[in-house]
């Protein structure tokens, strides 16, 4: 009997008529593979991930494989966006086990838990050099009946070894770490098409955000790396030219071919990164496609106000279908228009016999259009938006997740302050509301809800991201609701730090797509001490600390806890007691390294003793002189 019929999964929910006898992750699971002893198939993937599709329709709905999962393991699938702990200290042991990771993922555990061997996609038969599924249940039950003791003991060591590995004790981190990240980052660094090689190449929101706050204090490697890597990727085929936002990564090093998923949190990330990168680098490409990913944000924005996960990469079956476009396409869609648009995509790279769309011609174009470009652009784009809305799209995953709403609300309430727009502040209000009424409960948020129906699990990020989010609504608007409930959020994450009951440590250890909940809870941390007082910046410290291991031998893998580190050696406050006449100019500075504290003279720490109307710049809460100059005051910011 399939047991995955009352998931609130979408991923779940695509399994649910499998002939694989699937459990959820869960004490029923476990203590079925202990009775029998069984050892435990456990498969992690997600509801928008292509090879899972793959995996999905060639072996899960095969009744010959089916039979063998259900004969000699205890099958259990797994949703990683719904349970990203398991799916953290899984992968970690996968890429122990193999040396690479992904999904989806395909491990077989001793029935406690502990895996002894594994892989990603293996197709049903075998096939490029890839072993079958089925030989490998085969060849991995016959190990379990022949070997038992052996495989309990590998899989025990493994165990023991990531406990060591990830647990180091705290210590100071060294003072070069920034240094060393970015000679390591020089090394990686692709002159030519920006990114970091070898390909494939992901954005990585975070380790951008990160070199952004650099080179706002006038770092030209920085901007150098940053300027060929953001006009590279706005021009690339991993941007979607024609609806906005960012597919998950690109396969080839020119940014071209994408792999097609569209995350809620790369984009909500990237919205930020190409903000910031037109107020640091004054390109008007930058500020374009930020308007574009925030806008493609608003589309997944729930009607009550919660965002959606991720749109699929296929759609018919077929991944990029949706997105890509023969010759003949185009021209059906543009008409006269068709021989400019051609050279502007710069057409001619099929896919399959299909063109991802780039727009490599954009610089010859402005040139030879001048003015007339931008309308042109515009009216192109919106041609092919009505002809594709006539095709199927790819499918939604419509769950809300508590860490990846509060990545959009913290874009669309930064957008709103920076770009004085209220229909993005609107959203982000609407979003912090849903999080707060819909997904709270017990004093935390709760990590996922579909359809009304919330979870129970909740983690470090979800409270974390949450604060943020609504530190940056309290900066954006000045309304003090916002910070009490970030501060209250803060505690509860505080007291989630602990190891979730796992046979493995549930970390990841790079932050790669996301920061980890550690890194932006340390941030939070550090930007409620600006605003209630160096405790919190002790706790960012400890926290930054705990860490210096890992950042001592790879510190480019930790952008997060790089820009805590930052934060806490030069880090700002900008105090604006109220009534202000500065308050409006203040709130659309892009200031990545200062924490704004706004309110009535007196009423936070930050504020005792200053006069309204004039701007205090502070360091540590140590402040400067104050001055009724705004420049005055941005320039007292950024120097030691």
């Amino acid at each position: 009997m399939n047991r995955l019929k009352d998931a609130k999964s979408p991923y779940l929910l695509a399994h649910a008529e499998d002939p694989v006898d699937w459990h959820p992750f869960g004490e029923e699971a476990f203590r079925k593979a202990q009775e029998e002893g069984k050892p435990i198939f456990l498969s992690v993937g997600y509801h928008t991930c292509h090879w899972c599709h793959v995996m999905h329709r060639e072996s899960f709905r095969d009744e010959g494989v089916a039979a063998l999962l259900n004969a000699h393991f205890v099958p259990v699938k797994v949703d990683r966006e719904e349970l990203p702990d398991v799916d953290a200290a899984y992968m970690r042991a996968l890429v122990s086990l193999t040396g690479q990771g992904g999904w989806p993922m395909s491990l077989f555990l001793t029935p406690e838990g502990k895996p002894f061997f594994g892989g990603t996609y293996f197709p049903k038969e075998d096939r490029g050099g890839l072993p079958g599924f089925k030989r490998v249940l085969l060849g991995v039950a016959r190990a379990w009946r022949e070997e038992q003791e052996a495989l309990k003991e590998e899989a025990e060591r493994l165990a023991k070894a990531l406990w060591r590995s990830l647990s180091p004790p705290p210590g100071p981190v060294p003072q070069d770490v920034e240094d060393r990240a970015l000679e390591a980052l020089l090394r990686s660094f692709d002159p030519e098409w920006g990114g970091f090689l070898p390909a494939p190449k992901f954005p990585q929101g975070p380790l951008l955000l990160y070199l952004l706050a650099r080179a706002w204090q006038g770092e030209e490697a920085p901007k150098a790396m940053l300027r060929k890597t953001f006009t590279a990727m706005a021009l690339g085929g991993v941007y979607d030219q024609v609806g906005g936002g960012f597919h998950r990564y690109a396969t080839d090093r020119l940014w071209r071919l994408p792999h097609f998923e569209k995350m809620l949190y790369d984009n909500a990330l990237l919205a930020r990164v190409y903000l910031g990168a037109h107020r640091v680098l004054k390109d008007p490409l930058f500020l374009r496609v930020a308007r574009e990913t925030l806008d493609w944000l608003l589309s997944m924005q729930h009607r009550e106000g919660g965002f959606f996960t991720a749109l699929d990469a296929e759609s018919e079956g077929e991944e990029g279908l949706y997105y890509t476009w023969t010759e003949g396409e185009l021209r059906g869609a543009l008409g006269e228009d068709f021989p400019l648009a051609r050279r502007y995509f710069a057409l001619g790279e099929d896919l399959l016999g299909r063109s991802v769309l780039t727009a490599w011609g954009e610089e010859a174009l402005q040139r030879e259009l001048g003015e007339g470009f931008a309308p042109w652009r515009e009216g192109v784009r919106r041609r092919l938006q009505e002809a594709r809305r006539r095709r199927m799209p790819p499918a939604l995953d419509d769950k809300v997740l508590a860490d990846w709403s509060s990545l959009a609300v913290r874009a669309l309430a930064e957008a709103g302050r920076l770009l004085q727009e209220g229909r993005y502040l609107e959203a982000a209000r609407r979003g912090v509301h849903f999080l707060l009424q819909r997904m709270g409960k017990g004093g935390v948020l709760r990590h996922a809800w579909r359809e009304g129906r919330l979870g129970e699990e909740a983690y470090l990020a979800d409270q974390a991201f949450a604060a943020l989010a609504l530190l940056e609504l309290y900066a954006a608007t000045g309304e003090w609701p916002y910070l009490e409930e970030a501060r209250r959020l803060l505690e509860a994450g505080l007291a989630l730090l602990e190891e979730p009951g796992l046979p493995l440590p549930a970390r990841a250890l790079e932050e790669g797509a996301l920061p980890s909940g550690e890194s932006a809870l340390a941030e939070a941390l550090w930007r409620l001490g600006g605003l209630f007082g160096p405790r919190y910046h002790e706790k960012a410290r400890a926290l930054l600390e705990a860490q210096a291991h890992f950042l001592a031998r790879h510190p480019e893998a930790f952008p997060g806890f790089l820009l805590v580190h930052r934060l806490l050696k030069e880090g700002t406050e900008l105090a604006v007691p109220f009534p202000s006449p500065h308050l409006q100019e203040v709130q659309a500075q892009y200031l990545p390294l200062t924490q704004l504290v706004l309110g009535p003279a007196g009423a936070l720490p930050a504020l005792e003793g200053k006069e309204p109307g004039l701007l205090y710049p502070c360091r540590r809460g140590a402040c400067r002189l104050p001055t009724g100059s705004l420049e005055e005051a941005l320039e007292a910011l950024r120097s030691p």
